[in-house]
């Protein structure tokens, strides 16, 4: 199967970025054509100033430093070598194919919008290089975030030369051999471009667009466990009263707490507790409106600002045509990633966080009024008893690395650059994150399925009953001990897999419904 991609320069919805994300099909990009004239008059304004005789950076000078040293025009085209081998310094294991794909389609947005300067023959072969099928081996470490994305950029750019080593299909297989086979011819770079394409925060950006679709997948299944679990504890349902939370104003409470009532609307179990004597909820099933509410506001924080910054030219210098100027300025400077990346990480480590107290009071008979661990006979069986000790130590794990990336800044290149944002590790790390915060969440939605079981004959809502018949088709009922891990992998899947996202997928930033 093909993908089929045509990129807007400037334009990419985040409907259509985590479209691609989800989607690993063989991706063919095509760029709106009307780009190719911007592309041109950027173009003419470099060779214009080559052909005065002009000095300009990023043009005819050296990098960083290295600024103010002019460059003769017969060794224009070997600076811009030297300038990417140079800075192939990348370490660890490759970056995965979905962050390699957003990063193709993030830098060639940038590059078309007609301040980078590069030639369409550039910009060609480059949707060429993509179209072939080829995933560039770009190391994960060696990013500051300023002067951009410099390292893993280079690897890119590398690849684009015919160097360094590239995924085609299954084989992992030399540039250069990989190029011969799709009869690809190398690319040399021209004055400008090995900047124009060294610099920009797609890396960064896109690694925090994997977090932002990781997060709102964990978000939306942490509602619908939150909602099983508090049907499974009888909880109460005023907490969910809008009135409540048109009292206080904030938007995302507002927002959320009607998709719980509409999770929990028609339970048999709510309905045979009604005339109960219990007062007051604990904080982990009365407050997820709060909590939740506030995670989902600082989610569409995060989304606004890498919707922007998936649009951005963020390569410097920046040319601009119809003045005839170029203009150096630290658009590669990712602190708007960085920070938006930061607050994912407080997303992510949040609702991990309130999902393993819920499971908390699953498996604590005084406060679930259930058997003992969600298992009959405990003490010979331990039932859910060490699966909330990993519920625990992935919150633990993730509230280290919730410390936030953007307040570390480290002088590079000899202190020019002596303040950098830190946002490609930070949009890094939500990969992790999210992984230990989906499995916390699917421990819950297992023990809020075995705590639903204990509540017949009476049945938990319609909308609920779709979700614990999808666990149970590939979960049983724990009725004995049992190797565990399997079951929590299952479910681990199911909510990686955007299995529980349908009912709240319409509320959230890249608001794409799931099939």
């Amino acid at each position: 199967m093909t993908h089929d991609f045509t990129i807007y320069p400037g334009e990419m919805s985040l409907n259509a970025l985590r479209s691609l994300y989800q989607n690993q099909d063989y991706l063919k990009i095509t760029l709106y054509e009307e780009a190719w004239q911007d592309v041109q008059l950027a173009r003419k304004t470099v060779e214009d100033i080559i052909t005065q005789g002009r000095t300009v950076y990023g043009i005819n000078t050296g990098f960083g430093l290295l600024a103010s040293t002019s460059i003769p025009d017969d060794q224009l085209e070997l600076l811009q070598k030297n300038l990417v081998l140079s800075h192939c310094t990348g370490v660890g294991k490759p970056l995965p194919d979905d962050v390699v794909r957003l990063i193709y389609v993030l830098k060639i947005s940038s590059l078309a919008q007609g301040h980078s300067g590069i030639r369409p023959l550039a910009l060609h072969a480059f949707i060429d290089f993509v179209n072939a099928g080829l995933i560039a081996e770009i190391p994960e470490k060696g990013s500051v975030g300023a002067s951009g994305d410099l390292a893993p950029l280079s690897h890119l750019t590398a690849c684009l030369m015919g160097e360094g080593y590239v995924m085609m299909g299954q084989k992992r297989i030399k540039t250069s051999e990989a190029l011969k086979i799709k009869n690809l011819t190398p690319l040399t770079l021209s004055a400008k471009e090995g900047l124009a394409f060294l610099n920009g925060t797609q890396v960064s950006t896109a690694l925090a667009l994997k977090g932002l679709f990781l997060a709102e997948d964990l978000f939306a299944s942490g509602v619908v466990a939150g909602s099983m679990s508090t049907d499974a504890l009888m909880g109460s349902l005023t907490p969910f009263d809008s009135r409540i939370h048109k009292a206080r104003g904030q938007i995302g409470q507002i927002t959320i707490a009607p998709k719980y009532l509409e999770l929990l609307e028609g339970s048999e179990i709510m309905a045979s507790h009604t005339a109960c004597d219990k007062v007051q909820d604990p904080y982990s099933l009365r407050c997820q409106p709060q909590v939740m509410g506030a995670c989902f506001d600082m989610l569409h924080y995060a989304a606004k600002t890498l919707a922007i910054e998936s649009n951005a030219v963020t390569d410097n210098p920046n040319i601009f045509p119809k003045e005839g100027v170029v203009l150096s300025g630290g658009n590669f400077h990712a602190e708007p990633v960085a920070m938006a990346a930061d607050m994912l990480a407080i997303v992510i480590c949040e609702i991990a966080s309130i999902s393993e107290r819920r499971l908390s009071v699953l498996v604590d008979p005084h406060m679930s009024g259930l058997p003992a661990f969600l298992v009959q006979d405990s003490g010979i069986n331990s039932g859910f008893m060490i699966a909330q000790v990993t519920a625990a130590a992935l919150v633990s794990e993730n509230r280290t690395m919730a410390h936030p990336s953007s307040v570390d800044s480290i002088p590079t290149s000899a202190n020019q650059e002596d303040h950098v944002s830190m946002a490609t590790y930070g949009a890094r790390r939500l990969t992790g994150m999210g992984f230990n915060a989906m499995n916390c969440t699917a421990i819950e939605l297992l023990a809020a399925a075995q705590g639903i079981d204990f509540r017949k004959p009476h049945k938990t809502s319609p909308a609920l009953q779709i979700f614990y018949d999808k666990i149970r088709a590939k979960v049983s009922h724990y009725d004995k001990d049992r190797y565990f891990a399997p079951d929590i992998e299952a479910v681990y899947q199911m909510v990686q897999q955007s299995e529980f996202s349908a009912p709240i997928m319409d509320i959230l930033p890249s608001g794409k419904p799931v099939k």
